[in-house]
């Protein structure tokens, strides 16, 4: 089949390239070839029909079957098609007598070329037609005034038939789009639901099975029982999930690798070292003990250091940075500080290769995780990025189990 493009309303209109090796044409131009020819020939027939001022002759049936063939490259070629109809419907006229009027074939071809062709050589086309139709079939004589009247009035409905039909079209796929979201969006929404069902009803009962062997570790029999629940809650809560997930990458391609590991506060370290081989003399200090922290914080933690160094790389001019990180008992801190004197970023900026979406993507971050985000200049000069992220105890005791795991 032809490769085609959706031509939007003002995008500029360029030539349908199709494939070389494809037919030259599709057996419904055959058909409307056919068609358009037949209708012309019973015209030429019943206009010379015996008895009447003209004959029918072999060369006019010849010729009026011949300035159909045009037709069957109007998919391809509309413009060549068109002049090549008006050329062999010229030559007929001037041959053999035809009756005055636009025929089957002359209305396909200029159809054909107001679909295809934009609004400037449509115009050309129709006027051309006009013209060329006027002189041939008039002998180059004044024609009457049905005529006069007739060939314009003939190419004004054409061709507004054919501008009606691609304004339809236009209409229609941009409706099949809205639609096509909509369907998406409900989709989503519905995988939410179930995400929403599966995270309420699995979890909190793998929750209250733990709770509950910890409750009774004295008691072998019922610790089994709930371990075995819980088990299979999460069995099937991931099994579900993985569905779910299947179907949002149903569309998507298959990576050719895995997926590289989040970076996270034990990256800092490497960010540090290219910032300062990018030219920023950059400190880096840690402040209390040092402990595992969950995947997501670790990653929030490296994401606003890196936002915050790469737009003192873009904004302070001739700066030093200095990248503070500190584990306190509930919660842990970064800080990012310059003694620049650039223009500050401006709320929603974002820095080429950082990965984040400016200052709205830090606050965004930190907002997840039910943190501060404190930003803006500094009372000596420079700029200040200062992220203060709240840890549960749970969140803090699964994050050094799965630290112990993943040493292990």
């Amino acid at each position: 089949m032809p490769r085609s493009r959706h031509i939007e309303p003002g995008d500029a209109w360029e030539p349908l390239h199709i494939d070389s090796a494809e037919p030259p044409w599709t057996r419904n131009d055959a058909l409307v070839t056919g068609g358009a020819c037949s209708m012309n020939l019973l015209s030429y027939v019943f206009y010379n029909a015996p008895g009447g001022q003209h004959d029918v002759s072999v060369a006019g049936f010849f010729l009026v079957a011949l300035a159909a063939m045009p037709l069957l490259a109007r998919r391809r070629h509309p413009v060549a098609a068109l002049a090549a109809v008006l050329a062999l419907d010229a030559t007929t006229a001037l041959t053999v007598p035809l009756p005055s009027h636009f025929g089957a074939v002359l209305i396909v071809a200029l159809y054909s070329v107001a679909r295809a062709c934009p609004g400037r050589v449509t115009a050309v086309a129709a006027a051309a037609t006009v013209s060329l139709t006027l002189l041939s079939q008039s002998n180059g004589r004044i024609p009457p005034w049905q005529d006069a009247v007739a060939s314009p009035l003939s190419t004004v409905i054409v061709v507004g038939t054919a501008m009606a039909v691609n304004r339809w079209q236009r209409e229609v796929a941009v409706n099949r789009r809205l639609l096509a979201d909509r369907a998406v969006a409900d989709e989503r929404r519905r995988i939410a639901r179930e995400l929403h069902d599966i995270v309420a009803h699995h979890i909190t009962t793998m929750q209250l099975m733990a709770g509950g062997a910890r409750a009774n570790i004295a008691e072998p029999e019922v610790v089994r029982d709930a371990l075995v629940t819980l088990e299979a809650s999460g069995r099937l809560a991931l099994r579900e999930m993985r569905q779910l997930l299947d179907v949002l990458r149903a569309g998507d391609e298959p990576e050719d690798a895995p997926s590289l590991p989040q970076p996270g506060v034990d990256d800092l370290d490497r960010l540090v070292a290219e910032s300062r081989l990018a030219g920023l003399p950059t400190e880096f200090g840690v402040h209390g003990p040092k402990r595992p922290l969950p995947p997501t914080v670790g990653l929030t933690v490296f994401r606003i250091a890196q936002e915050a160094l790469t737009n003192t790389r873009k904004y302070a001019g001739a700066a030093r940075a200095s990248v503070q990180l500190t584990y306190g008992q509930e919660r842990v801190t970064v800080e990012v500080r310059d003694d620049g004197g650039g223009t500050p970023p401006q709320e929603g900026a974002s820095a080429p290769g950082s990965g984040g979406y400016g200052l709205i993507g830090m606050r965004e971050r930190v907002a997840l995780h039910g943190g501060t985000l404190t930003v803006g200049p500094q009372a000596d000069g420079g700029f200040a990025v200062v992220a203060d992220l709240p840890l549960t105890t749970d969140e803090s005791a699964e994050a050094a189990v799965q630290h112990e795991r993943a040493r292990r």
